[in-house]
């Protein structure tokens, strides 16, 4: 449920209502915009009389809310959420550039890729330290050691960085770590989720290849409830019949989710296609669709990469890429 107040409420009025609706068990969210004012009310409303909150004089109207998830709905937050990722805004005006490899390999490799990357336009460098492949014997990812080299790029950089998580219980490695991403395969991994919502730090939320809208709302909705606003979702393509590329991108997902929530939504071109050469048109689709930034792999040596190498673009090409959107962003203007 949202009430929604009349401009300049009485004050004791609306603590008074405030009291009211907690002593009911209801957690009240208040979210202040240039215009009006909104209270979202979480919890079993049933109870809660909509004529009677609607008969306060500081109170303009009340809407009951049918979708399960609050925190992330835009009907409860109708300003578009920006989250700083040290320092980088995601979600505002800039289109954001994430990159970097699928699997960090060793402190040399990660260190002079992201002098590379901060060179040719990247806004945050990311790396695979934690890989879950579908195979157990495929590359692991050098796991600690790999998001400690990615701290050293950091500090050699100024970059900041993001690393996938697979476990709550590898939070106090990422002590240092700018943004955790949670990958497709963990986006139902509940526990993980509720761990990330009292952790405090941005959270980058990537879409499970079956997964529909809402039930990506809804796991960003566990990270939201535990108290973290941070987080930032993801598109990264979706399981279909059509075998010619990895995964189909979908690219209505920029339009919908931000039609339904006022998270920063974000394309992952590289996994969504699996091939290097679809990477640069399906980001620019992304960004034409309204997306509020681009998740891509990039490799000084795709050939002879661990993990990742048929997707990866090389750093020559993720500078044009970066080049093409920021002309995209001043109209096309050279």
């Amino acid at each position: 449920m949202i009430v929604i107040l009349k401009p300049n409420p009485d004050k004791t009025q609306l603590r008074g209502l405030m009291t009211w609706l907690e002593a009911k068990g209801i957690d009240v969210r208040t979210t202040v915009g240039a215009q009006q004012t909104i209270l979202g009310l979480v919890g079993d409303t049933s109870a809660v009389d909509i004529d009677l909150i609607s008969a306060l004089d500081i109170v303009e109207s009340v809407r009951r809310v049918q979708e399960p998830y609050k925190n992330a709905n835009r009907k409860f937050h109708p300003q578009d959420t920006v989250v700083n990722v040290g320092g980088v805004e995601v979600g505002g005006k800039r289109v954001v550039k994430i990159a970097g490899p699928g699997a960090v390999e060793s402190r040399e490799q990660i260190c002079s890729l992201a002098k590379i990357l901060k060179e040719a336009g990247a806004d945050i460098l990311w790396g695979g330290a934690f890989k879950s492949r579908t195979s157990p014997y495929s590359f692991q990812g050098l796991r600690a050691e790999g998001v400690e080299y990615l701290k050293d790029a950091k500090r050699e950089t100024g970059l900041p960085i993001a690393a996938e998580i697979a476990e709550s219980s590898q939070l106090d490695l990422f002590d240092g770590v700018d943004m955790l991403i949670v990958g497709g395969r963990n986006m139902r991994n509940y526990e993980l989720l509720r761990a990330l919502g009292k952790s405090g730090k941005p959270v980058l939320l990537k879409r499970a290849v079956s997964a529909t809208y809402e039930e990506l709302l809804m796991s960003a909705e566990y990270i939201m409830s535990g108290g973290n606003p941070q987080v930032i979702l993801c598109e990264r393509g979706i399981r279909t019949f059509e075998p010619q590329t990895a995964f189909t991108m979908d690219i209505s997902a920029a339009p919908v989710l931000k039609s339904l929530s006022h998270l920063p939504v974000l394309f992952d071109p590289s996994n969504a296609s699996g091939k290097y050469a679809l990477v640069e048109p399906l980001a620019l689709a992304a960004v034409a669709a309204g997306a509020h930034g681009i998740v891509v792999t990039v490799h000084a040596d795709p050939e002879h990469a661990m993990c990742d190498g048929p997707l990866s673009l090389k750093p020559d090409r993720f500078g044009r890429l970066c080049r093409t959107v920021e002309r995209m962003e001043r109209g096309g203007e050279e």
